[in-house]
């Protein structure tokens, strides 16, 4: 089906060519009507020429536009073709920069986010070749990263490693008070930050998948205490650009739940400044921290200080896959405060973390007084008649 301009163009030139016949006719009629000729007698105007000739350019431009319409339409479907053929090239290279370097044109393009993974998908594949590792790739990152309800930044976490006071100072349910504080910035999309800690290890592997709670912890009954004891979890302070939240505090069998308003200022766009405290027991034999991120972040850094935890030596584990590496910086043995420091500039995937192993000091005194004391009772057993 044409268009409507090349309808509105033959519809022109057709009532041209209709009228052109119609003139001509008519003035062929005048030049034979006895008053008209009397009258014109003493003016010679060739009427019976003009009307032929405006007859005949009627005629004939209704019969070759008749005849000549499908011709026409060849001639011009030849031409574009031409044409397309010589400028293809240009088109092409114009397309594949607007479309490497002005990302809105290929969202112009891909209207819908389907085609867009699709596009995404496919051109990872070409540049991996392996279609399907490409595909799982990107499903996967897509699934993880724009599934994400925020994104961090400039991730700054502290923590303080202190005997827990409330319990034994070793052995069984010996622990350690993590005092953890984190600061960060970001565009929020929740009015409310919600923290829990729970027992029941189901439920804690759902918390940890949901986007509406920042932070989860679980703690098992192997300690003595349960999860729902405000000594075990205590979201100590809140704030956002500064200004301290109100922080309210809910628990059942099982569970404590703490959360805290975000103020006016995540109502709006702008990047805000949340910064936050929480202790939770850790248990001392366990001999592992683990420091969960739930969002995706850009530029972590994490500071332990064990200084007064009766802790030897400590090692670091990050979960974090990238091509960059972290950086590591363990206080020396002549510093008085013992500290460790993690830091990553790139961005980091939901659920990278950060695991800190240690190993005590009692541990390793341990073995040399038990060598200590055998050796004591041999000499003692030589000696006895």
């Amino acid at each position: 089906m044409k268009d409507t301009l090349d309808q509105l163009y033959e519809t022109k030139a057709q009532l041209i060519a209709v009228l052109s016949t119609v003139i001509g006719i008519g003035l062929l009629m005048l030049n034979r009507w006895p008053p008209a000729i009397e009258l014109l007698s003493t003016f010679p105007v060739p009427l019976g020429e003009l009307g032929a000739g405006f007859f005949g350019f009627g005629v004939l431009g209704i019969y070759f536009q008749i005849l000549d319409r499908a011709a026409g339409d060849k001639r011009l479907e030849k031409r574009i073709h031409r044409a397309l053929r010589h400028e293809a090239p240009a088109f092409r290279d114009a397309v594949i920069d607007s479309l490497a370097f002005r990302p809105e044109m290929l969202q112009g393009i891909a209207a819908s986010d389907e085609l867009l993974d699709r596009v995404a998908a496919n051109a990872l594949a070409l540049r991996l070749k392996d279609e399907e590792l490409a595909h799982d790739l990107y499903a996967d990152v897509r699934d993880q990263v724009i599934n994400a309800v925020e994104r961090w930044r400039d991730v700054d976490v502290a923590v303080s490693l202190q005997p827990w006071a409330g319990g034994p100072a070793s052995g069984h349910g010996s622990m350690f008070v993590a005092t953890v504080r984190w600061e960060y910035k970001v565009r929020s999309a929740s009015p409310t930050l919600r923290f829990a800690c729970v027992a029941d290890e189901r439920e804690y592997r759902e918390m940890l998948r949901d986007p509406a709670v920042t932070a989860v912890w679980h703690f098992d009954l192997s300690g003595g205490l349960a999860a729902e004891d405000p000594e075990v979890f205590e979201l100590v302070s809140l704030s956002v650009d500064g200004k301290e939240r109100k922080i309210r505090r809910t628990s059942r069998g099982g569970a404590q739940l703490y959360a805290a308003g975000m103020g006016e200022r995540a109502s709006t766009a702008e990047e805000i400044t949340v910064a936050y405290t929480y202790k939770v027991l850790v248990q001392r034999h366990g001999h592992m921290l683990y420091l969960d991120l739930p969002r995706p972040a850009k530029k972590l850094h994490v500071q332990l200080d064990y200084t007064a935890a009766g802790i030897r030596r400590m090692n670091t584990v990050d979960y974090i896959s990238s091509s960059q590496s972290t950086r590591v910086e363990q206080s020396r043995r002549a510093d008085k405060a013992k500290t460790v420091n993690i830091s990553f500039d790139g961005w980091t995937l939901p659920r990278a973390g950060v695991a800190f192993v240690w190993v005590l000091d009692d541990e390793l005194a341990a073995p040399r007084n038990a060598r200590t004391r055998d050796r004591r009772l041999d000499r003692s057993s030589a000696a006895s008649p």
